[in-house]
């Protein structure tokens, strides 16, 4: 059975231990000491973890954020590695499902924030694994963007979202979709066919779950 997000969490931690705790990340404002401490409030502290989600929780997970932020480096990172089978998010039952496009988008957060980075070639299967997940995700996303937009990833297939109007084409690897419709448009590599005015209005909305 494929462990995509065993993979993508390991090579998060990995990279987050060799970068250091005050590295940048494609999420504004935050260092990897802060990505590192939102995933194990995600993960082992579901008192806040619908903060993440729910405007009237938000304070209480931030403040719960910032107490585990102050761990030590290696610490936190040891817990974003090991997740507790307990979890909700993380058991066998629900890894795989739950967890293959959050560790994949967060380790790009991290690669991507370098100045000098590059794609990588991800493992075999993990891009038809992100593509059954890019659907919904776009479908969501995009639900109230005004154009009639087709999303296509080669080889993959093909949706169509949006609330109508002039047409746009977002086409690119399963992987490049998901960070662009995941709100990481500027460091995506996607191809946006329609007009230029509207192509922009998509790279710059605030499309982040």
């Amino acid at each position: 059975m494929s462990r995509y997000a065993l993979t993508e969490r390991q090579a998060l931690a990995d990279l987050m231990l060799t970068l250091g705790p005050d590295a940048p990340t494609l999420n504004e404002g935050w260092t990897t000491r802060d990505l590192a401490a939102h995933l194990v409030v995600r993960e082992r502290r579901p008192d806040a973890a619908g903060g993440i989600l729910l405007p009237p929780l938000r304070g209480y997970a931030e403040r719960v954020r910032l107490r585990l932020a102050a761990r030590p480096w290696a610490d936190l990172v040891a817990q974003v590695r090991r997740p507790p089978v307990w979890s909700p998010l993380s058991n066998p039952l629900t890894d795989e499902l739950v967890n293959t496009m959050e560790f994949f988008i967060h380790h790009e957060d991290v690669r991507r924030a370098a100045p000098d980075w590059q794609p990588r070639e991800l493992p075999a299967g993990l891009p038809a694994a992100l593509w059954r997940r890019v659907a919904p995700l776009g479908r969501f996303a995009l639900r109230r963007f005004p154009a009639s937009l087709l999303v296509q990833a080669p080889g993959h297939g093909e949706f169509r979202c949006g609330r109508g109007g002039e047409a746009l084409r977002v086409v690119g690897v399963p992987g490049e979709l998901t960070l662009f419709l995941s709100g990481r448009q500027r460091a995506a590599r996607v191809q946006l066919d329609g007009p230029a005015a509207l192509a922009e209005r998509l790279r710059t909305a605030p499309l982040a779950l």
